[in-house]
């Protein structure tokens, strides 16, 4: 056992750069040599698909918060679509609590976003299972609240249990699974008391006036995740959002709850979102490329279009700026987590999918820079992104301006004794050399700048031994 142990921890060290598996300071690290082992795993992974779907998604306006009021007027931008739907915040909010009872996506098919991830060289999925407004997407016997309760028109449908129907799809394809859960929950009268007001996303109650309350919401949440653990196969992510559910104000137990999810889900990854410590196993920069390499495990959450879920005439990255996006933030160290959201009727839109074919007929040219690598200094200089998995070296040169074609020479001053460069889909040979001042320099061929292998970003392999 200790040689294992040892061996193990030798794997898991190894001098391939990248970041440290701890997400906090020592002694908040993560132990369990299994979980050690699946973030391993997780950031081999490199890409994955992120879905905020809901009843939120038959109105297109953003999930749950129009039900905070603090953050329904603070963002008049955002949401003057809400607001233009109902001035009067009660109004509004009472028919927002009714979308359960016209919940029916007819057209929902995950196997279709399944194929569709997978084309796109995803590797593993974060899906919304219960946002903040409470309602779940998935078969519980905690709330009434829920897709599979007779008050939904779809509870009827062979998927009414969303989540299980996503869950499964997706690993029918290979897929690591991520359940997204809000630890907060607005629906629930033990966060948000129904007799007092909801200015903003926390308790509406003073809990140490009201401990018995609270403590209903934490048998609640204890409950609802150990369904979401034994219902749904195999997990290999509990995605907690809702920050401000932490000790010492709204304390829910994390060590308890992450000990039961991983009894019934061994090797369990546990991101206790914006929290830090012991569970949160990984970080994740919302909305932001990193400008660094960090010292920790981290996947960067960010959206196609300019909202979480779905919003009709939404403004959607280019597939340049998403394939850029994906080999920065894997140069430094991080997964890219790209968001998407359903319509209403379960589609993606058509932008949408069009993007992810994109990006799959880059990935299908150039997977080898981007799975299973590490992070390797100097990470990026200029527009050449660095990764590193075992003795090659990749270089990615990302296309500056409209650019369609590859440079004719890209140079990597520390760089200075190679033995092969190759360049990933092509079939002609390029010409280098290493050894002097400047380093290594690739010259690649004309003809292959007539014809490049993949738009967007070229990438060039660089065998060290």
């Amino acid at each position: 056992m200790k040689i294992i142990f040892a061996s193990l921890v030798l794997l898991l060290t190894s001098a391939t750069a990248g970041p440290s598996l701890a997400a906090g300071p020592d002694e908040t690290a993560e132990r369990d040599l299994r979980v050690l082992a699946k973030l391993e795993r997780f950031q081999d992974w490199k890409f994955g698909l992120m879905m905020h779907w809901g009843i939120y998604s038959q109105w297109g306006c953003i999930e749950s918060w129009p039900l905070v009021e603090v953050d329904r007027w603070a963002r008049p931008d955002d949401l003057k679509p809400w607001i233009e739907r109902n001035k009067d915040f009660t109004r509004f909010v009472t028919d927002y609590r009714a979308l359960n009872l016209t919940f029916n996506p007819r057209r929902f098919d995950p196997q279709q976003w399944a194929a569709a991830a997978k084309d796109a060289g995803m590797k593993y999925v974060v899906f919304t299972t219960k946002h903040h407004d409470g309602f779940c997407m998935f078969d519980t016997k905690q709330t009434d609240f829920r897709t599979t309760h007779a008050s939904c028109p779809f509870h009827a449908n062979p998927r009414a249990d969303v989540v299980k129907a996503v869950f499964n799809a997706f690993r029918n394809e290979g897929f690591g699974i991520g359940a997204y859960y809000s630890k907060s929950d607005w629906h629930h009268p033990g966060y948000w008391s129904p007799d007092r007001p909801h200015p903003n996303r926390n308790v509406n109650y003073d809990i140490r006036q009201y401990p018995q309350k609270w403590q209903t919401f934490v048998d609640f949440t204890h409950a609802i995740v150990a369904e979401l653990m034994t219902g749904c196969g195999p997990i290999d992510i509990l995605w907690l959002d809702g920050g401000q559910v932490r000790p010492p104000e709204q304390d829910i137990d994390m060590p308890r709850l992450a000990a039961m999810a991983r009894r019934h889900q061994p090797g369990l990854i546990v991101v206790d979102r914006t929290v830090g410590g012991r569970y949160e196993n990984y970080r994740t920069p919302e909305q932001e490329v990193p400008d660094k390499a960090l010292p920790y495990v981290c996947e960067s959450c960010l959206t196609m279009g300019d909202q979480w879920s779905f919003k009709p005439g939404d403004k959607y990255k280019s597939s340049r700026t998403l394939i850029h996006m994906l080999v920065d933030i894997v140069s430094k160290g991080g997964n890219f987590l790209l968001n998407v959201g359903p319509d209403a009727d379960g589609q993606f839109p058509p932008a949408a999918l069009e993007r992810l074919r994109d990006i799959g007929r880059w990935m299908r040219v150039n997977s080898e820079a981007i799975y299973g690598t590490r992070s390797l200094a100097p990470y990026k200089e200029g527009r050449v992104c660095w990764t590193r998995k075992g003795h090659t070296i990749y270089l990615i040169v990302l296309a500056a301006g409209e650019e369609t074609a590859p440079p004719a020479h890209v140079k990597a001053p520390a760089l200075k004794r190679e033995k092969q460069v190759r360049m990933l889909g092509a079939t002609e040979a390029v010409q280098w050399s290493a050894g002097s001042g400047e380093g290594l320099s690739i010259e690649i061929p004309q003809s292959i700048r007539r014809s490049p292998p993949c738009d967007h970003a070229w990438a060039f392999a660089v065998e060290t031994e």
